[in-house]
C-alpha cells in the first residue's frame, strides 16, 4: 500500500466514525412519551418522522461519501479541508431534527433544516469537484461525471426550493427533501454502466 493511500484511508475512518457520532446524537435526542397512553405516543409524530428522514439522510450521505472518497487517491488539502466542510454541515442535522420535534414541525425550523440539507449538498458538490475532476482523475467516465453534476445542481435547487416553500407550507418542505433522498439512494449516478463505477458502487 503506497503512503497516499494511507492518507486517504485516515480521512475515511475519520469520516466513519463522526458519521456514527452523529447517528448516536441522533437516537438520544429521541424522547419517551410523558404518560402510558396512545395519545401521548401519537403526540410524539413531528419527532418520530424528523428522526426517521435524519437517520436516512446521515446514512445517504454515508454511502455517498464513502463511494465518493474511493475515487480520491491521495487526501490533498483541498479534499481535507473539503470533506471536513462536508462533516460539519452534517453535523447540524441533529440540532434541526431537534428543533423540529419540539416545535411541531413549526414553519422556521422546518426551513432550516431544508437550509442544512443544502449546505451538505453543496459541499458534497465541493468534494466531487476535487475527487473526480482533477486531470488525473481516469477512474470516472466523462458521462459518470457529467451526471454527478446534474444530479448534484439538480438537487441543490430542489433544497432551496424547499427553504423557501418550508416558510409557508412545512409539509411540502419536507416532501420536497424526501424527494431529494430518493435521488441519492444509489451513490453511482443514473445511467452509468461501466465496469469501474459498478465495482466503485458495491459497498
Amino acid at each position: 500500500m503506497s503512503s497516499q493511500e494511507a492518507k486517504t484511508d485516515r480521512l475515511v475512518i475519520f469520516s466513519d466514525g463522526v458519521f456514527a457520532v452523529l447517528i448516536t446524537i441522533l437516537v438520544l435526542d429521541l424522547k419517551p412519551p410523558e404518560s402510558a397512553t396512545f395519545a401521548a405516543f401519537h403526540a410524539l409524530w413531528p419527532a418520530a418522522i424528523s428522526y426517521a428522514i435524519s437517520y436516512l439522510f446521515i446514512a445517504i450521505v454515508w454511502v455517498n461519501h464513502h463511494h465518493l472518497l474511493r475515487f480520491a487517491n491521495n487526501a490533498t488539502p483541498r479534499l481535507i479541508w473539503g470533506n471536513f466542510a462536508h462533516l460539519f454541515s452534517a453535523s447540524l442535522i441533529p440540532f434541526s431534527t431537534a428543533w423540529i420535534a419540539a416545535t411541531q414541525m413549526a414553519a422556521i425550523p422546518v426551513s432550516l433544516y431544508a437550509g442544512i440539507f443544502l449546505l451538505v449538498n453543496v459541499t458534497y458538490l465541493l468534494l466531487c469537484w476535487e475527487v473526480v475532476d482533477r486531470p488525473d482523475t481516469q477512474a470516472v467516465s466523462p458521462h459518470a461525471r457529467r451526471m454527478m453534476h446534474t444530479r448534484s445542481l439538480l438537487t441543490i435547487g430542489i433544497f432551496a426550493a424547499a427553504v423557501l416553500a418550508a416558510l409557508v407550507y412545512p409539509a411540502a418542505g419536507m416532501a420536497l427533501i424526501c424527494v431529494c433522498l430518493l435521488l441519492y439512494l444509489r451513490p453511482d449516478p443514473p445511467g452509468e454502466n461501466s465496469k469501474a463505477s459498478a465495482e466503485e458502487s458495491t459497498l
